[in-house]
């Protein structure tokens, strides 16, 4: 008596992978999202190396997991594969004060996000 398996919601030439609880804007993250959707991944392997924002690591454990994911679980080839998507949505928000002049305080945002990136293994043109 065990958990009945779910039916898989990508084609049989997709692969994901989903990261929760990134210490970063939405915003911030967003524009790495930009930066590597479209792409052949070894192209955005490269871009996310020698970007010089401080979350493209993070982003590019993201990458490697997802092409992990197609490997290992579903059997895609690796040099045949793209990123057809990746988004960002937001997490929770982290509220904290600040004391300011007059005992007055102003409130500080840390926001939080969460990635989900998907690739996909295309047939090159012969």
């Amino acid at each position: 008596m065990g958990k009945q398996e779910r039916e898989r919601t990508l084609k049989d030439n997709e692969a994901k992978a989903v990261v929760r609880l990134i210490r970063v804007s939405p915003q911030k993250l967003n524009l790495l999202a930009q930066l590597i959707r479209g792409k052949k991944v070894d192209r955005a392997l490269a871009d996310l190396t020698f970007s010089r924002k401080r979350i493209a690591k993070d982003v590019k454990k993201i990458l490697e997991s997802a092409i992990a994911n197609a490997e290992n679980n579903h059997g895609l080839d690796v040099d045949a594969l793209v990123v057809a998507e990746a988004y960002v949505g937001k997490n929770l928000v982290l509220k904290r004060l600040r004391t300011r002049a007059r005992g007055r305080s102003a409130r500080i945002l840390k926001p939080f996000a969460q990635m989900t990136v998907i690739v996909r293994q295309v047939e090159e043109p012969a």
